[in-house]
C-alpha cells in the first residue's frame, strides 16, 4: 500500500433520507482527506450527521452523490458483493454496542471474522490470541462476554477490529457505554495503537474529553464539516475537582 497517498478521499459526498414526499439531506457535499496513521475524532450535536458520515465513508450506507476512495479504490464503483469483501479485508469496526456473540469466548469472537475471510483456523487462533494479549486481555481469552466488564468487552471488540490488520478502523461512540475511567482506558489503548503501530482510526464521539485526545478534531453541524483542527491532543481526562474543607 502506498502510504504517500491519502488513505481516504471523500469528494462531494451527499446523503439524503426520504420518507414519502419528505427529503432530509443528512450530508451536504462532504470533502475530506485522511492520511495513513491519522487518529481523527468527529464531534457534533445529536443529528449533526456524525454516524451517517462514518457509515457512508466506510460503505455501510449508500451515498446519493460524490465519491469515496479507500487506498485508491472507489467504494461505490464496486458491486455490493465486492464492497462487502473489500470492507471485510481492509476495515475494522468498533461500535458503542459491543456486538459480541454471547456464547463465544473472547478468542472465538476475535477469530470469527478471520475465519470468514478464509484465514486458516490455526493462523486465525494465533492472531486472535496475539491481539487479545496486545489489548491486555491475554488472561481472559476463554471468558464469555457476560463474564467480563464493559471495558473488557470493548477491548475484545478492538482486538476483533484489529486482528484482520485493517487499513482503517472506524469507531462509532466506542466509549459511549462506559464510565469515565473505563472510557479513558479504552481511549488510552486506541491512542497507543495509533502512536506505536501507526493504525489509522476515525472515531465518532459525543464526549469532548475523548475528542480532545485526538490529534485531529473535526466538528459537524447540520450535515456539514464546520471545523477541522490539527492540534496537540490532551493526554488524559482532567481529574474532578475535590471540594475543600
Amino acid at each position: 500500500m502506498d502510504t504517500d497517498q491519502p488513505l481516504l478521499v471523500a469528494a462531494g459526498v451527499r446523503k439524503t433520507y426520504r420518507t414519502g414526499s419528505v427529503a432530509i439531506t443528512a450530508l451536504h457535499d462532504i470533502d475530506l482527506v485522511v492520511r495513513h496513521g491519522e487518529l481523527v475524532a468527529v464531534m457534533g450535536p445529536s443529528g449533526s450527521g456524525k454516524t451517517t458520515l462514518l457509515n457512508c465513508l466506510s460503505g455501510l450506507d449508500d451515498i446519493d452523490g460524490g465519491r469515496v476512495l479507500i487506498a485508491g479504490h472507489d467504494l461505490f464503483a464496486m458491486t455490493d458483493a465486492a464492497r462487502t469483501e473489500h470492507r471485510a479485508r481492509t476495515m475494522g469496526f468498533v461500535f458503542q454496542a459491543f456486538n459480541l456473540i454471547p456464547v463465544f469466548s473472547a478468542v472465538e469472537n476475535v477469530e470469527l471474522p478471520l475465519l470468514l475471510v478464509g484465514v486458516r483456523p490455526h493462523e486465525a487462533r494465533r492472531r486472535a490470541l496475539d491481539m487479545l494479549d496486545r489489548v491486555g486481555l491475554g488472561h481472559r481469552v476463554g471468558h464469555r462476554p457476560s463474564e467480563m466488564s464493559g471495558g473488557e468487552q470493548q477491548r475484545v471488540t478492538i482486538a476483533r477490529a484489529l486482528a484482520g490488520r485493517p487499513a482503517i478502523v472506524w469507531a462509532d461512540e466506542p466509549t459511549g457505554n462506559l464510565d469515565s475511567a473505563m472510557a479513558d482506558q479504552v481511549m488510552d489503548l486506541l491512542c497507543e495503537l495509533n502512536r506505536d503501530e501507526g493504525q489509522t482510526i476515525v472515531l465518532v464521539t459525543h464526549d469532548s474529553m475523548i475528542g480532545d485526545r485526538a490529534p485531529r478534531l473535526i466538528r459537524m453541524r447540520d450535515g456539514r464539516l464546520v471545523e477541522d483542527l490539527h492540534r496537540t491532543p490532551r493526554t488524559r481526562r482532567a481529574p474532578a475537582d475535590v471540594p475543600s474543607g
